[in-house]
């Protein structure tokens, strides 16, 4: 893990590219983990990689790890999901832990859905010669909990910081596409998501590369 200030570039995709590229050629599993608040492009980054890197690379989101809708009403927890405590940190730190080391076998990952707001069981096959894993998440570089070792499974990760307001406007309109009126989209948003954007954003300190411009 990097100990020094992270390293700061404008978003350019060419330049990104390179250097996850460099992660497939070492002779053994890398991870790369893309951090960053709600909203903030880490999809899009990480589906942009996984383009450019084809075969040589597998997205496995940290979404995956919702807790069920069920699970959250009975935790009291619905109304703040995507808060840290919504998700199944260590369930999710495990997989990292089992993609990490499992060299012999396909390993299975769960897949968000949010059209329905669930997760799917092994929905996503990550094969044993597969070179890179692209992790994408809010919480990848948080420091408390099972968050916190997350870090140490990373062998790189980086942190997108786009222009606020960008970011919460781009935020709102997920929320509607999604069925929400703009009026409960940024009652949401402003209630929930950017709470948890709050303590998100420190994290970065703890990131190799913090990502900014017209790409993110």
């Amino acid at each position: 893990m990097n100990e020094a200030d992270p390293e700061r570039c404008g978003g350019d995709l060419d330049e990104l590219v390179v250097r996850a590229r460099a992660l497939t050629t070492s002779g053994r599993r890398r991870i790369l983990g893309i951090a960053g608040a709600p909203a903030s492009g880490k999809g899009m980054i990480a589906d942009q990689l996984l383009e450019r890197l084809g075969s040589s690379a597998v997205l496995v989101p940290m979404d995956g790890f919702h807790l069920a809708e069920a699970e959250l009403h009975r935790l009291g927890r619905h109304e703040r999901k995507g808060a840290p405590d919504t998700f199944d940190a260590a369930g999710y730190l495990a997989l990292l832990r089992r993609i990490r080391y499992s060299d012999d076998e396909v390993v299975y990952a769960p897949k968000f859905h949010r059209e329905i707001e669930e997760s799917f069981a092994g929905a996503i096959a990550v094969p044993p010669d597969v070179p890179l894993v692209i992790t994408e998440g809010n919480y990848l570089l948080l420091d408390s909990g099972p968050w916190a070792r997350v870090r140490g499974l990373l062998d790189e990760a980086w942190f997108l910081a786009p222009e606020e307001d960008e970011r919460v406007e781009r935020l709102i309109a997920r929320h509607v596409r999604h069925g929400r009126t703009p009026e409960q989209a940024r009652e949401w948003v402003h209630r929930s998501d950017e709470r948890n954007a709050a303590l998100i954003a420190p994290t970065r300190a703890r990131a190799d590369l913090v990502i900014s411009g017209d790409s993110v």
